[in-house]
């Protein structure tokens, strides 16, 4: 009968192989050049957070910016709340914690030219 230490080695010995197995299955699967990139995919990003929640406000506008340059195809919906951040003196005065004023990141959605819906 084997004693505990045992088991546990061959337990190291089994996992540090399937580790390997699979670092060797995903070198293998990043190392084809040939294949064909994956079909762009389409997003809904909903904003219903106003100007009361400057930093939750600004998400569906820097996630939105960020799929685009990542060449998905992405559409903004605003509801409720979120539709008075589409006044300029709004969207001016918004500034999100740790993150760039409001103004910018609606600059930067107009300017990659993603659809907004109010």
């Amino acid at each position: 009968m084997e004693n505990r230490r045992e088991i546990l080695e061959k337990g190291v010995h089994a996992c540090a192989g399937a580790i390997a197995l699979a670092a060797t299955g995903a070198a293998v699967a990043t190392a084809r050049p040939n294949e064909e990139k994956p079909t762009p995919q389409r997003f809904l990003l909903v904003g219903l957070c106003g100007s009361e929640n400057p930093t939750r406000s600004n998400f569906p506008f820097v996630w939105a910016a960020a799929l685009k340059e990542a060449g998905h195809e992405v559409r903004i919906e605003l509801a409720g709340d979120a539709t008075v951040m589409m006044r300029t003196p709004v969207a001016n005065s918004v500034t999100a914690v740790g993150w760039p004023p409001f103004s910018q990141a609606m600059a930067k959605v107009i300017d990659l030219k993603i659809p907004i819906f109010v």
